[in-house]
């Protein structure tokens, strides 16, 4: 689904990753590590083809994609079925009864219609989780999805990695927390430049 060959990127002076090859496959949910300032947001966002910076080495993607970042994409000022329903639209048309089943997959049953500036940090972060409820790409690039979400959430979100890599699916993640999901996980280790 993903292709890295000899990535390196280089950012105030200092060489944060160096000739990185590694491919991401159907049925394979991938944990990106690495220390803070390691490089895991610049490498997760080179892959998505998103980044500002300037770096050496082709990514390839086969099929389509979705990421999400650390941060919250949520517009204050829509409500959480807004926000899905305009996040969403670029992948396909989805029903109000399919935005509610996402939002209540996240615990935000009956928040559907609350402006989103009255929601906190954590439910924020939910609104945004509810996007892979409804993706229908195969390759999902995650970065701390773990960011604010409760005990439960995580335990959600891991069932939900499992049935995704499980159905053929492919998710690649970057946490400093242990992954504890029901397939076989793959760690990338950014210091080291090895999969294992």
């Amino acid at each position: 689904m993903l292709v890295a060959e000899s990535l390196s990127l280089e950012r105030g002076g200092r060489q944060l990753f160096e000739d990185l090859s590694f491919s991401i496959l159907p049925g394979q949910l991938v944990q990106l590590e690495g220390a803070n300032g390691a490089g895991k947001t610049s490498l997760i966002r080179i892959l998505a083809g998103l980044s500002r910076y300037g770096f050496q080495g082709e990514v390839s993607r086969h099929g389509g994609m979705l990421y999400l970042s650390h941060q919250s994409a949520v517009k204050s000022l829509l409500s959480p079925r807004e926000n899905l329903s305009w996040h969403v639209s670029g992948e396909g048309q989805y029903s109000n009864a399919e935005i509610e089943s996402a939002l209540t997959s996240v615990g935000l049953y009956g928040y559907e219609d609350v402006p989103s500036h009255a929601l906190s940090a954590g439910q924020h972060r939910r609104v945004n989780l509810a996007r892979l409820y409804l993706s229908g790409s195969p390759l999902w690039l995650l970065d701390e999805p773990y960011t604010a979400i409760d005990a439960s959430g995580v335990s959600a979100l891991e069932a939900l990695f499992a049935k995704h890599v499980t159905g053929g699916g492919a998710v690649l993640l970057t946490s400093h927390q242990r992954v504890d999901v029901n397939c076989p996980l793959v760690r990338l280790d950014l210091s080291a430049g090895v999969m294992s």
